[in-house]
C-alpha cells in the first residue's frame, strides 16, 4: 500500500515556499551571518559594530572609538566618526538610520559614496547585530542635532527623532568634532546560548585594529558588576581589576612588528615600514628578521585577517626573495657558484604584517580566509621591492644581518633535506615500514582513523590492550620529547620520537608536507594529569604548531581528557574530571543513600596513603584518599596520577570510546597570540616565562607538584 505521509511532486508548490521578511532570516539562521550561537558569534556582534566605525577611521573621519562592557550584557559603541544619515531615504521613504539598522546589504559600502574602502564588505553588520539583540539604541551626533532609535529583536519601537542639540564642533563630546554614532545593544537570551564577553578575546581583538589602523585612539572600559564579572574567568586575572585599556599606536603596524617580536632576539634594530599606493591598492608592510627558526606572517585585507593568504602574500613572497638575491649577488655574498637562496631559506625568523586597502576585495568563501584579487600581487610586489632595496642599501648594518641570516638558513636546509632524504631511504629500504613500537589500527580509511599518543611503555600498554584495534592505533613516547622551539629541523629529523611520529603520521615535513597523505584525521595527545604530562603535551602542541600547521588549523589535533577520580558506592561506579566535580557527586550520593555527616564533611579527614593498608585499595598505583562512609557503607576515592595506573577496561570507557569519552579539539582563534604564547613558554628567554607564570597561576586547576 501507499504510504499516505509521503510527499509527491504535487505537494511541492508554490505555498512551499517561505519567504522570511526583513530581518527574520537572520533570526532564523543566526549560524549564517555571525558563524555560531556559542561565544564566538557573541563576540562577532562586538566585531561588526566595531568593523563599521573601523571603516569611517580608514575614510579619513573617525579617529576615537570606545567599547564598554556594561551591567545587564549590554554593550556600547562609540566612534566619533560622521554619524549614520538620518535623512530619508527616497525609495524606501524611511531615515537612512532605520534602513541601515533593519535591511540587510543596505549601508554606504556598495554604490561606492560611502567608502573607498570597507572591511564589512556585505552590509549585513549591524543590521544582524540588531535582529539578534533584545534592545538595541542607535544614537547619532549630526546635523547640529542628537538622533535616536530604539529597537525590539530588530524592530523599531518609534520612527527616528531629534531629542536634543549636538555639542558645537569643538565642544567635549566626541573628541571635539560634535559628530558621531553610539551603538548600544543587549544580546537575546533566545539566540545565544551564553552572553558572558571575554574580556581578553575582545581586549585582543582591539588591541589589533589598534595596530592595523594607525593614529586611531580605541579604549575598551569594563563596567559590568562584579557578579558578571566573576562569570569572565579572564575579566579579574587578566586585569588586575584595572577596568579600562586605550590602545594608540602611532607606528601602526611596524609597532605590531615590535610588539610580536618583543620576547624575541632580533637580527636588525630598525624595523623595515614602507606605506604606498600603487594601483589603486595601499600597500602597508612591516617586518624583522628575528633568531627565531619559524616564519611568523599575518597578512590583511582592509583590516580583515586572512588566515589562508592569498594575492597578496604571492606577492610579499616573490618580491622578498628577488630583493634579496639581487642585494646578495650585488654585494657579491653569493657567488657564482652559488645557489639562489631559496623562499623558505628568505623566510625563516621573519615577521612581518602585510596590510593592504582595496576598493573591491574579492575573497574566496565566506569567511574572508583568502584574498583572490589579481591587481594586488602586481601593487605588493612593486612597492615591496623598491622600498626593500633601497632599505638595504640605506641600512647596510640591517642588511648583512639579514642576509647572513638567510645565508644560515639556507645551510641549515640543505642539511636538513640530506637528513629527511636519509629517513627516506631508510624507509624504503625496509618496504615503507612504520616505527616498530607504533601499534597501528587495521582501517585504511584516514578519515575514522585515529592516532593516540601516549605518554610512556606503561600508558602505552593500558592503551594498546584497551582500544578498538580497527580504527585506534597507538604511538607511545618515550620520555620529553624535543623542544622544537629552539630546534631546525635537521636537528628534529635526528630525534628518534619525532622521527617515529613524522613517519607514522605519513605527510612527510617542511616543504614536502602533504596533508592528503595524512594517516590519521584524529590524532589524540593523551597525556597525564600531572606536571610531566602537560610538559610534554606542550612539547607536543609546539611540534605540531610550528611544523604541521595545517593539520592545527583544519582540526585534526585533539587533546584527550582523562578523569581524576573514580568513586566507588557498591556497585555504582563514577568518573569525574576536577576536584569540584568529585564534590558534586559526594554531596549527590550523600542526598541519594543519606547519612548523619554530608560527604563533604566527612571528606575533610582524609587518610595519607602510608596509612592506607592494601586491603583499602583496588587497584596498584591508584591513591585511595580517605576512609569515607554514606549510610554506612565505604565510598572508594580512587585518584588517578597516571594513565597507565588505569587498567584497560577503564581507559577504553572513559578516555577511549567515542561514544563516552570527551576531546579537547585544539583550534587557533588568534594566530599572532599563539605565536606569542608559545614563544614565551617554549624560548630562550626566562624572564617573559616567569612573568607568564606569575600571571595566571592561580587560573590552574589540579595542579600536582
Amino acid at each position: 500500500m501507499p504510504d499516505k505521509n509521503k510527499k509527491t511532486s504535487a505537494d511541492y508548490n508554490a505555498k512551499s515556499i517561505t519567504v522570511l521578511e526583513g530581518l527574520e532570516a537572520v533570526r532564523r539562521r543566526p549560524g549564517m551571518y555571525i558563524g555560531s550561537t556559542g561565544e564566538r558569534g557573541l563576540h562577532h556582534l562586538i566585531w561588526e559594530v566595531v568593523d563599521n566605525s573601523i571603516d569611517e577611521a580608514m575614510a579619513g573621519f573617525c579617529n576615537e572609538i570606545i567599547v564598554r562592557l556594561l551591567p545587564d550584557h549590554r554593550v556600547e559603541v562609540t566612534d566619533n566618526g560622521r554619524g549614520i544619515p538620518v535623512d530619508i531615504h527616497k525609495q524606501y521613504k524611511v531615515s537612512a538610520l532605520e534602513l541601515v539598522l533593519t535591511k540587510l546589504h543596505a549601508g554606504g559600502k556598495f554604490g561606492g559614496g560611502g567608502y573607498k574602502v570597507s572591511g564589512g564588505l556585505h552590509g549585513v553588520g549591524v543590521s544582524v547585530v540588531n535582529a539578534l539583540s533584545i534592545y538595541t539604541k542607535a544614537t547619532v551626533y549630526r546635523d547640529g542635532k542628537v538622533w535616536e532609535q530604539e529597537y525590539m529583536r530588530g524592530k523599531p519601537k518609534k520612527k527616528v527623532r531629534a531629542v536634543g542639540r549636538a555639542p558645537a564642533r569643538g565642544g567635549s563630546a566626541f573628541g571635539g568634532k560634535g559628530t558621531g554614532t553610539i551603538i548600544l545593544f543587549e544580546p537575546d537570551t533566545e539566540i545565544f546560548e551564553t552572553r558572558t564577553y571575554n574580556w581578553e578575546t575582545v581586549l585582543d581583538h582591539l588591541r589589533q585594529q589598534a595596530y592595523l589602523t594607525k593614529g586611531i585612539k580605541i579604549t575598551l572600559t569594563d563596567e559590568r558588576p562584579e557578579k558578571e564579572r566573576a562569570e569572565d574567568t579572564t575579566a579579574m586575572s587578566m586585569n588586575g581589576g584595572i577596568t579600562s585599556y586605550t590602545f594608540y599606536f602611532e607606528g601602526g603596524i611596524a609597532s605590531y612588528v615590535k610588539s610580536i617580536d618583543y620576547n624575541k632576539e632580533t637580527k636588525h634594530a630598525t624595523v623595515f615600514y614602507i606605506d604606498k599606493i600603487a594601483d589603486e591598492v595601499r600597500v602597508e608592510i612591516a617586518l624583522q628578521y628575528t633568531e627565531e627558526y619559524t616564519e611568523t606572517l599575518f597578512a590583511f585585507t582592509n583590516n580583515i585577517y586572512n588566515p589562508d593568504g592569498g594575492t597578496h602574500i604571492a606577492g610579499f613572497r616573490s618580491a622578498l626573495t628577488r630583493a634579496l638575491n639581487n642585494y646578495a649577488r650585488n654585494k657579491g655574498i653569493l657567488k657564482e657558484k652559488d645557489g639562489n637562496l631559496s623562499g623558505d631559506d628568505v623566510r625563516e625568523g621573519l615577521t612581518a604584517i602585510i596590510s593592504i586597502k582595496v576598493k573591491d576585495p574579492q575573497f574566496e568563501g565566506q569567511t574572508k580566509a583568502k584574498l583572490g584579487n589579481t591587481e594586488v600581487r602586481a601593487a605588493v610586489d612593486t612597492v615591496l621591492h623598491e622600498g626593500l632595496v633601497i632599505f638595504l642599501e640605506e641600512h647596510p648594518r640591517e642588511a648583512e644581518g639579514i642576509i647572513g641570516k638567510c645565508v644560515l638558513s639556507a645551510k641549515a636546509r640543505a642539511a636538513a633535506k640530506m637528513a629527511r632524504e636519509s629517513v627516506l631511504r631508510k624507509g624504503a629500504l625496509e618496504g615503507f615500514t612504520l616505527p616498530g613500537k607504533l601499534a597501528d589500527c587495521s582501517s585504511k580509511d584516514a578519515t575514522k582513523s585515529e592516532l593516540f599518543l601516549v605518554e610512556g611503555d606503561s600508558a602505552g600498554g593500558s592503551a594498546k590492550s584497551g582500544r578498538d584495534r580497527e580504527y585506534q592505533a597507538i604511538l607511545p613516547l618515550r620520555g620529553k620529547i624535543l623542544n622544537v622551539e629552539r630546534a631546525r629541523l635537521d636537528k628534529i629529523l635526528t630525534n628518534n620520537e619525532l622521527k617515529a611520529l613524522i613517519i607514522a603520521l605519513g605527510t612527510n615535513v617542511g616543504e614536502m608536507f602533504d596533508i592528503e597523505k595524512l594517516r590519521y584525521h584524529h590524532v589524540v595527545i593523551m597525556t597525564d594529569a600531572d606536571v610531566d604530562g602537560s610538559h610534554i603535551r606542550t612539547l607536543l602542541l609546539t611540534f605540531f604548531y610550528r611544523h604541521f600547521p595545517d593539520l592545527v588549523n583544519k582540526g585534526h589535533i585533539y587533546i584527550a581528557q582523562p578523569p581524576l577520580y573514580r568513586i566507588q558506592y557498591g556497585k555504582d561506579v563514577r568518573y569525574v574530571y576536577t576536584d569540584e566535580e568529585k564534590e558534586v557527586a559526594l554531596e549527590t550520593l550523600q542526598k541519594e543513600h543519606g547519612g548523619k555527616k554530608t560527604a563533604k564533611q566527612e571528606n575533610k579527614k582524609v587518610a595519607s596513603p602510608r596509612e592506607e593498608t592494601d586491603a583499602d585499595k583496588e587497584e596498584e598505583g591508584a591513591e585511595d584518599t580517605g576512609a569515607l562512609k554514606i549510610g554506612g557503607m565505604k565510598v572508594n576515592i580512587q585518584r588517578y596520577k597516571g594513565l597507565g595506573e588505569m587498567n584497560p577496561d577503564q581507559l577504553w570507557e572513559t578516555t577511549m570510546d567515542p561514544t563516552r569519552r570527551l576531546m579537547k579539539v585544539i583550534t587557533v582563534e588568534d594566530a599572532a597570540k599563539a605565536d606569542e604564547i608559545f614563544d614565551i613558554l617554549m624560548g630562550s628567554e626566562v624572564a617573559p616565562r616567569k612573568k607568564f607564570i606569575h600571571t595566571h597561576a592561580k587560573r590552574v586547576k589540579n595542579l600536582d607538584i
